[in-house]
Protein backbone atom coordinates (compact mmCIF):
# COMPACT_ATOMS: atom_id res chain seq x y z
CA UNK A 1 0.00 0.00 0.00
CA UNK A 2 1.51 3.40 -1.36
CA UNK A 3 0.80 6.20 0.78
CA UNK A 4 1.58 9.55 0.31
CA UNK A 5 0.10 11.36 3.48
CA UNK A 6 -1.70 9.20 6.53
CA UNK A 7 -4.09 11.14 9.28
CA UNK A 8 -3.16 10.01 12.27
CA UNK A 9 -5.47 9.81 15.92
CA UNK A 10 -2.71 11.04 18.25
CA UNK A 11 -2.91 12.08 21.87
CA UNK A 12 0.88 11.84 22.54
CA UNK A 13 0.38 8.87 24.54
CA UNK A 14 3.23 6.34 24.18
CA UNK A 15 1.51 4.27 21.59
CA UNK A 16 0.82 7.64 18.89
CA UNK A 17 4.54 9.14 20.06
CA UNK A 18 5.96 6.14 18.22
CA UNK A 19 3.93 6.03 15.27
CA UNK A 20 4.74 9.08 14.05
CA UNK A 21 8.42 8.51 13.16
CA UNK A 22 7.36 4.54 12.35
CA UNK A 23 5.02 6.00 9.75
CA UNK A 24 7.80 8.19 8.12
CA UNK A 25 10.04 5.45 8.24
CA UNK A 26 7.94 2.15 7.41
CA UNK A 27 6.02 3.57 4.70
CA UNK A 28 7.75 7.15 3.68
CA UNK A 29 4.40 9.23 4.29
CA UNK A 30 4.11 12.30 5.55
CA UNK A 31 1.72 12.36 8.70
CA UNK A 32 -0.99 14.73 10.02
CA UNK A 33 -1.63 14.16 13.51
CA UNK A 34 -5.68 14.70 14.59
CA UNK A 35 -6.47 15.49 18.17
CA UNK A 36 -9.75 15.32 19.49
CA UNK A 37 -10.82 17.63 22.70
CA UNK A 38 -12.95 15.29 24.48
CA UNK A 39 -12.17 16.58 27.68
CA UNK A 40 -8.75 15.00 28.62
CA UNK A 41 -7.04 17.54 31.24
CA UNK A 42 -4.22 17.60 28.15
CA UNK A 43 -1.93 20.79 27.35
CA UNK A 44 -3.23 20.84 24.20
CA UNK A 45 -0.29 23.44 22.76
CA UNK A 46 2.37 20.84 24.31
CA UNK A 47 0.88 18.08 22.67
CA UNK A 48 0.80 19.59 19.45
CA UNK A 49 4.48 20.92 19.53
CA UNK A 50 5.73 17.53 20.40
CA UNK A 51 3.49 15.96 17.43
CA UNK A 52 5.01 18.43 15.21
CA UNK A 53 8.44 17.60 16.52
CA UNK A 54 8.26 13.78 16.05
CA UNK A 55 7.78 14.86 12.61
CA UNK A 56 4.22 15.38 11.81
CA UNK A 57 3.84 17.92 9.26
CA UNK A 58 0.48 19.53 10.96
CA UNK A 59 -1.38 19.01 14.42
CA UNK A 60 -5.02 19.87 14.36
CA UNK A 61 -6.91 20.34 17.98
CA UNK A 62 -10.29 20.05 17.28
CA UNK A 63 -12.78 20.68 20.62
CA UNK A 64 -15.64 18.90 20.41
CA UNK A 65 -16.35 18.55 23.78
CA UNK A 66 -20.22 19.59 23.86
CA UNK A 67 -20.92 17.48 20.84
CA UNK A 68 -19.56 14.77 22.62
CA UNK A 69 -21.39 15.08 25.40
CA UNK A 70 -24.81 15.99 23.85
CA UNK A 71 -24.85 13.86 21.10
CA UNK A 72 -22.99 10.57 22.39
CA UNK A 73 -22.64 10.79 26.17
CA UNK A 74 -26.39 11.85 27.00
CA UNK A 75 -28.13 9.82 24.75
CA UNK A 76 -26.03 6.49 25.84
CA UNK A 77 -26.97 7.71 29.62
CA UNK A 78 -30.88 8.35 28.56
CA UNK A 79 -30.44 4.64 27.10
CA UNK A 80 -29.43 3.12 30.76
CA UNK A 81 -25.98 1.62 28.57
CA UNK A 82 -24.13 0.17 30.87
CA UNK A 83 -21.80 -2.83 29.52
CA UNK A 84 -21.91 -5.77 31.52
CA UNK A 85 -24.33 -3.87 34.06
CA UNK A 86 -20.83 -1.43 35.58
CA UNK A 87 -19.28 -0.07 32.56
CA UNK A 88 -20.33 3.16 31.60
CA UNK A 89 -18.84 3.00 28.34
CA UNK A 90 -16.39 6.41 28.21
CA UNK A 91 -13.68 5.46 26.03
CA UNK A 92 -16.06 3.34 23.79
CA UNK A 93 -18.23 6.33 23.61
CA UNK A 94 -15.29 8.68 22.27
CA UNK A 95 -13.91 6.29 19.67
CA UNK A 96 -16.62 7.28 17.10
CA UNK A 97 -16.39 10.73 17.83
CA UNK A 98 -12.40 11.02 17.80
CA UNK A 99 -12.66 8.84 14.36
CA UNK A 100 -15.34 11.35 13.04
CA UNK A 101 -13.14 14.44 13.73
CA UNK A 102 -10.13 12.19 11.96
CA UNK A 103 -11.95 11.46 8.68
CA UNK A 104 -13.30 15.37 8.75
CA UNK A 105 -9.42 16.55 9.31
CA UNK A 106 -8.33 13.63 6.53
CA UNK A 107 -10.36 15.06 4.16
CA UNK A 108 -9.52 18.69 4.23
CA UNK A 109 -5.77 18.13 4.06
CA UNK A 110 -6.27 15.64 1.09
CA UNK A 111 -4.89 12.48 3.15
CA UNK A 112 -4.53 9.07 1.42
CA UNK A 113 -4.81 7.38 4.43
CA UNK A 114 -5.97 6.31 8.39
CA UNK A 115 -3.69 5.49 11.07
CA UNK A 116 -4.44 4.64 14.45
CA UNK A 117 -2.34 3.33 17.55
CA UNK A 118 -4.72 0.51 18.54
CA UNK A 119 -3.48 -2.79 19.03
CA UNK A 120 -4.29 -5.78 18.19
CA UNK A 121 -6.11 -7.48 21.10
CA UNK A 122 -8.20 -4.57 22.47
CA UNK A 123 -11.67 -2.90 21.54
CA UNK A 124 -10.32 0.68 20.15
CA UNK A 125 -9.31 -1.10 16.63
CA UNK A 126 -12.38 -2.12 16.12
CA UNK A 127 -14.38 0.75 17.30
CA UNK A 128 -11.83 2.71 15.07
CA UNK A 129 -12.46 1.22 11.98
CA UNK A 130 -15.79 0.63 11.86
CA UNK A 131 -16.45 4.17 11.87
CA UNK A 132 -13.95 4.93 9.29
CA UNK A 133 -15.36 2.55 6.75
CA UNK A 134 -18.80 4.32 7.95
CA UNK A 135 -17.65 7.74 7.36
CA UNK A 136 -15.12 7.21 4.83
CA UNK A 137 -14.96 3.79 3.36
CA UNK A 138 -12.53 5.18 0.32
CA UNK A 139 -10.07 5.39 2.82
CA UNK A 140 -7.21 2.68 3.78
CA UNK A 141 -6.28 1.94 7.28
CA UNK A 142 -2.49 1.52 8.84
CA UNK A 143 -2.42 0.23 11.98
CA UNK A 144 0.85 -0.48 12.97
CA UNK A 145 0.03 -2.80 16.01
CA UNK A 146 -0.84 -5.12 12.84
CA UNK A 147 2.54 -4.39 11.35
CA UNK A 148 5.35 -3.29 13.07
CA UNK A 149 8.47 -5.09 14.89
CA UNK A 150 7.53 -4.03 18.32
CA UNK A 151 5.93 -6.61 20.65
CA UNK A 152 5.10 -4.93 24.06
CA UNK A 153 5.09 -1.63 25.82
CA UNK A 154 8.65 -1.77 26.94
CA UNK A 155 9.76 -1.92 23.11
CA UNK A 156 8.04 0.87 22.28
CA UNK A 157 9.48 2.78 25.60
CA UNK A 158 12.80 1.85 24.03
CA UNK A 159 11.59 3.03 20.48
CA UNK A 160 11.24 6.22 22.33
CA UNK A 161 14.42 6.87 23.39
CA UNK A 162 15.90 6.36 20.38
CA UNK A 163 14.21 8.98 18.41
CA UNK A 164 14.52 10.71 21.72
CA UNK A 165 10.49 11.30 21.93
CA UNK A 166 9.17 11.81 25.67
CA UNK A 167 6.41 9.91 26.57
CA UNK A 168 4.06 9.81 29.99
CA UNK A 169 5.05 5.99 30.74
CA UNK A 170 7.96 4.45 32.01
CA UNK A 171 8.52 0.89 32.98
CA UNK A 172 8.15 1.37 36.73
CA UNK A 173 4.31 3.10 35.68
CA UNK A 174 3.47 1.41 32.81
CA UNK A 175 -0.45 1.17 33.11
CA UNK A 176 -2.20 3.20 30.43
CA UNK A 177 -4.93 5.91 31.04
CA UNK A 178 -7.32 6.85 28.31
CA UNK A 179 -9.23 10.82 30.35
CA UNK A 180 -12.64 12.65 28.66
CA UNK A 181 -14.74 14.10 30.18
CA UNK A 182 -17.02 11.25 30.99
CA UNK A 183 -14.42 9.18 32.17
CA UNK A 184 -10.79 8.66 33.33
CA UNK A 185 -9.41 4.79 32.86
CA UNK A 186 -6.82 2.78 33.53
CA UNK A 187 -5.37 -0.53 32.64
CA UNK A 188 -2.04 -2.52 31.59
CA UNK A 189 1.11 -2.80 33.43
CA UNK A 190 0.41 -3.76 36.81
CA UNK A 191 -3.00 -3.04 36.81
CA UNK A 192 -3.04 -6.67 34.55
CA UNK A 193 -2.97 -8.78 37.80
CA UNK A 194 -6.38 -9.20 39.07
CA UNK A 195 -5.38 -10.37 41.90
CA UNK A 196 -3.66 -6.73 42.72
CA UNK A 197 -5.69 -3.51 44.42
CA UNK A 198 -5.05 -0.26 42.45
CA UNK A 199 -2.35 1.94 44.26
CA UNK A 200 -4.32 5.09 45.54
CA UNK A 201 -1.99 7.72 44.25
CA UNK A 202 -3.27 6.51 40.67
CA UNK A 203 -6.44 8.01 40.67
CA UNK A 204 -6.66 11.56 38.92
CA UNK A 205 -11.03 12.62 39.31
CA UNK A 206 -11.70 11.14 42.92
CA UNK A 207 -10.98 11.29 46.28
CA UNK A 208 -10.13 7.76 48.51
CA UNK A 209 -13.76 7.38 50.04
CA UNK A 210 -12.09 7.05 53.56
CA UNK A 211 -10.74 10.41 53.06
CA UNK A 212 -13.84 11.98 51.46
CA UNK A 213 -15.94 14.49 53.60
CA UNK A 214 -17.17 13.60 57.10
CA UNK A 215 -20.32 15.40 56.21
CA UNK A 216 -22.56 14.64 53.43
CA UNK A 217 -23.60 16.98 50.14
CA UNK A 218 -26.83 17.11 48.84
CA UNK A 219 -27.67 18.72 45.12
CA UNK A 220 -30.47 18.35 42.84
CA UNK A 221 -29.98 17.30 39.11
CA UNK A 222 -32.51 19.29 36.55
CA UNK A 223 -33.75 16.81 33.76
CA UNK A 224 -35.23 17.87 30.23
CA UNK A 225 -36.86 14.96 28.17
CA UNK A 226 -34.38 12.53 29.22
CA UNK A 227 -31.56 14.88 29.03
CA UNK A 228 -29.55 16.37 32.13
CA UNK A 229 -29.99 20.28 31.66
CA UNK A 230 -29.11 21.75 35.21
CA UNK A 231 -27.44 21.49 38.65
CA UNK A 232 -28.79 23.09 41.80
CA UNK A 233 -30.92 25.05 39.93
CA UNK A 234 -28.19 26.77 37.35
CA UNK A 235 -29.03 25.88 34.02
CA UNK A 236 -25.77 24.71 32.46
CA UNK A 237 -24.63 23.75 28.69
CA UNK A 238 -23.68 19.40 28.33
CA UNK A 239 -19.94 19.78 28.89
CA UNK A 240 -19.89 22.24 31.97
CA UNK A 241 -22.78 19.97 33.18
CA UNK A 242 -20.44 17.32 33.55
CA UNK A 243 -17.29 19.20 34.28
CA UNK A 244 -18.70 20.60 37.02
CA UNK A 245 -20.26 17.19 38.53
CA UNK A 246 -17.17 15.34 38.00
CA UNK A 247 -15.56 17.91 40.65
CA UNK A 248 -18.40 17.79 42.80
CA UNK A 249 -18.57 14.16 42.82
CA UNK A 250 -15.08 13.30 42.95
CA UNK A 251 -14.62 14.89 46.00
CA UNK A 252 -16.64 12.67 47.66
CA UNK A 253 -15.06 9.39 46.23
CA UNK A 254 -18.30 8.57 43.45
CA UNK A 255 -17.78 6.74 40.52
CA UNK A 256 -14.91 3.97 41.22
CA UNK A 257 -15.40 0.95 39.46
CA UNK A 258 -12.82 -1.61 39.96
CA UNK A 259 -13.86 -4.96 37.45
CA UNK A 260 -12.99 -7.52 34.19
CA UNK A 261 -14.87 -6.93 31.49
CA UNK A 262 -15.27 -9.55 28.55
CA UNK A 263 -13.60 -7.61 25.34
CA UNK A 264 -15.25 -7.97 22.04
CA UNK A 265 -12.25 -10.45 20.69
CA UNK A 266 -12.70 -12.83 23.73
CA UNK A 267 -10.22 -12.32 26.47
CA UNK A 268 -11.20 -11.22 29.77
CA UNK A 269 -9.35 -7.96 30.92
CA UNK A 270 -9.33 -5.75 33.91
CA UNK A 271 -9.88 -1.87 33.72
CA UNK A 272 -10.28 0.56 36.70
CA UNK A 273 -12.44 3.51 36.04
CA UNK A 274 -13.28 6.57 37.51
CA UNK A 275 -16.73 8.44 36.16
CA UNK A 276 -18.29 10.42 39.30
CA UNK A 277 -20.58 12.41 37.01
CA UNK A 278 -22.09 9.61 34.83
CA UNK A 279 -22.67 7.65 38.20
CA UNK A 280 -24.89 10.79 39.75
CA UNK A 281 -26.72 10.91 36.14
CA UNK A 282 -27.43 7.50 35.68
CA UNK A 283 -28.50 7.39 39.71
CA UNK A 284 -30.54 10.72 39.14
CA UNK A 285 -32.40 9.52 35.74
CA UNK A 286 -33.12 5.88 36.93
CA UNK A 287 -35.02 7.77 39.85
CA UNK A 288 -37.05 10.16 37.28
CA UNK A 289 -37.89 7.28 35.06
CA UNK A 290 -38.98 5.26 37.87
CA UNK A 291 -41.64 8.56 38.45
CA UNK A 292 -42.29 8.85 35.05
CA UNK A 293 -42.47 5.95 32.41
CA UNK A 294 -45.33 3.88 32.35
CA UNK A 295 -44.77 0.37 33.21
CA UNK A 296 -44.61 -1.05 29.63
CA UNK A 297 -42.46 1.36 28.05
CA UNK A 298 -40.31 1.35 31.58
CA UNK A 299 -39.76 -2.52 31.01
CA UNK A 300 -39.15 -2.36 27.62
CA UNK A 301 -36.16 0.31 27.84
CA UNK A 302 -34.56 -2.20 30.32
CA UNK A 303 -34.87 -4.61 27.93
CA UNK A 304 -32.85 -2.67 25.04
CA UNK A 305 -30.63 -1.23 27.58
CA UNK A 306 -28.35 -4.07 27.84
CA UNK A 307 -28.37 -4.47 24.03
CA UNK A 308 -27.75 -0.64 23.23
CA UNK A 309 -24.49 -1.30 25.72
CA UNK A 310 -23.05 -3.99 23.67
CA UNK A 311 -24.05 -2.04 20.61
CA UNK A 312 -21.88 0.60 21.92
CA UNK A 313 -19.29 -1.23 23.40
CA UNK A 314 -18.68 -3.52 20.25
CA UNK A 315 -18.11 -0.16 17.62
CA UNK A 316 -21.41 -0.26 16.63
CA UNK A 317 -22.19 3.08 17.02
CA UNK A 318 -23.24 3.39 13.18
CA UNK A 319 -25.52 0.74 13.04
CA UNK A 320 -29.02 0.79 12.24
CA UNK A 321 -30.35 -0.43 15.40
CA UNK A 322 -28.63 2.01 17.63
CA UNK A 323 -30.41 4.37 15.62
CA UNK A 324 -33.49 2.76 15.70
CA UNK A 325 -33.04 2.49 19.64
CA UNK A 326 -32.61 6.42 19.79
CA UNK A 327 -35.68 6.88 17.80
CA UNK A 328 -37.80 4.99 20.06
CA UNK A 329 -36.18 6.75 23.42
CA UNK A 330 -37.17 10.08 21.72
CA UNK A 331 -40.99 9.30 21.98
CA UNK A 332 -40.12 7.30 25.19
CA UNK A 333 -38.54 9.96 27.29
CA UNK A 334 -40.67 13.24 26.09
CA UNK A 335 -42.49 13.22 29.39
CA UNK A 336 -39.15 12.46 31.53
CA UNK A 337 -38.49 15.55 32.81
CA UNK A 338 -38.16 16.57 36.53
CA UNK A 339 -35.97 17.42 39.54
CA UNK A 340 -34.16 14.24 41.46
CA UNK A 341 -32.27 15.42 44.80
CA UNK A 342 -29.19 12.94 45.47
CA UNK A 343 -26.92 12.85 48.87
CA UNK A 344 -23.12 12.26 47.99
CA UNK A 345 -21.44 10.45 51.14
CA UNK A 346 -18.21 9.00 50.93
CA UNK A 347 -18.46 6.87 47.97
CA UNK A 348 -22.46 6.68 47.94
CA UNK A 349 -24.79 8.14 45.87
CA UNK A 350 -28.28 7.78 46.75
CA UNK A 351 -31.42 9.45 45.29
CA UNK A 352 -33.63 11.09 48.00
CA UNK A 353 -36.37 12.70 46.63
CA UNK A 354 -37.65 13.29 43.06
CA UNK A 355 -40.62 15.55 41.39
CA UNK A 356 -41.87 16.02 38.39
CA UNK A 357 -45.12 17.76 36.48
CA UNK A 358 -45.38 14.55 34.49
CA UNK A 359 -45.43 12.04 37.82
CA UNK A 360 -47.32 9.00 37.27
CA UNK A 361 -47.29 8.62 40.76
CA UNK A 362 -50.85 8.98 42.27
CA UNK A 363 -50.95 9.18 46.06
CA UNK A 364 -54.81 8.68 46.40
CA UNK A 365 -54.00 5.12 44.16
CA UNK A 366 -50.97 4.06 46.45
CA UNK A 367 -51.60 5.59 50.02
CA UNK A 368 -52.43 3.30 52.55
CA UNK A 369 -55.13 5.62 54.27
CA UNK A 370 -58.13 5.90 53.36
CA UNK A 371 -59.03 7.27 49.79
CA UNK A 372 -61.95 7.93 47.34
CA UNK A 373 -60.75 6.39 44.33
CA UNK A 374 -59.58 2.97 44.46
CA UNK A 375 -62.24 -0.38 45.12
CA UNK A 376 -60.38 -2.77 47.09
CA UNK A 377 -63.12 -4.98 45.76
CA UNK A 378 -62.44 -4.81 42.29
CA UNK A 379 -59.23 -6.66 43.23
CA UNK A 380 -60.97 -10.11 43.84
CA UNK A 381 -62.13 -10.24 40.16
CA UNK A 382 -59.22 -9.22 38.52
CA UNK A 383 -56.90 -11.46 40.93
CA UNK A 384 -59.29 -14.22 39.34
CA UNK A 385 -58.55 -13.89 36.22
CA UNK A 386 -55.06 -13.13 36.54
CA UNK A 387 -54.67 -16.50 38.10
CA UNK A 388 -56.60 -18.42 35.87
CA UNK A 389 -53.58 -20.07 33.88
CA UNK A 390 -52.00 -21.13 37.21
CA UNK A 391 -55.58 -22.40 38.26
CA UNK A 392 -56.07 -24.51 34.96
CA UNK A 393 -52.39 -26.09 35.10
CA UNK A 394 -52.86 -26.92 39.01
CA UNK A 395 -56.29 -28.70 38.13
CA UNK A 396 -54.51 -30.56 34.89
CA UNK A 397 -51.92 -32.27 36.82
CA UNK A 398 -54.26 -33.32 40.05
CA UNK A 399 -56.55 -34.85 37.79
CA UNK A 400 -53.83 -36.48 35.16
CA UNK A 401 -51.15 -39.23 36.82
CA UNK A 402 -47.42 -37.69 36.84
CA UNK A 403 -45.34 -38.16 33.31
CA UNK A 404 -42.79 -41.34 33.88
CA UNK A 405 -39.77 -40.35 34.07
CA UNK A 406 -37.10 -40.14 31.17
CA UNK A 407 -35.75 -43.49 30.73
CA UNK A 408 -31.90 -44.07 31.31
CA UNK A 409 -29.75 -44.66 28.27
CA UNK A 410 -28.84 -48.11 27.85
CA UNK A 411 -24.37 -48.02 27.24
CA UNK A 412 -24.13 -50.06 24.52
CA UNK A 413 -21.35 -52.78 24.76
Amino acid sequence: MKVRKAALAYSGGLDTSVIIPWLREEHGCQVVAVVANVGQTDDFAAVERKALASGAIECRVVDVRRTFVSDYVFPALRAGAIYEGRYLLGTALARPLIARVQVEVAKETGCDALAHGCTGKGNDQVRFELAYRALAPELPIIAPWREWTLKSREDEIAYAARHGIPVPVTSAKPYSIDQNLWHTSYEGGILEDPAVAPPEDMFQTTSDPAEAPDEPELLEIEFEHGFPIGVNGHRLPPEELVAGLNVLAGAHGVGRMDLVENRLVGMKSRGVYETPAGTVLRTALADLESLTLDRETHHFRETISPRYADLVYNGLWHSPLRESFDAFLEISHRWVSGRVRLRLFKGSCLAVSRTSPYSLYRHDLATFGEDGVYDQKDAAGFNNLWALPTRVVAAVRRETASPAPTPEPVASE
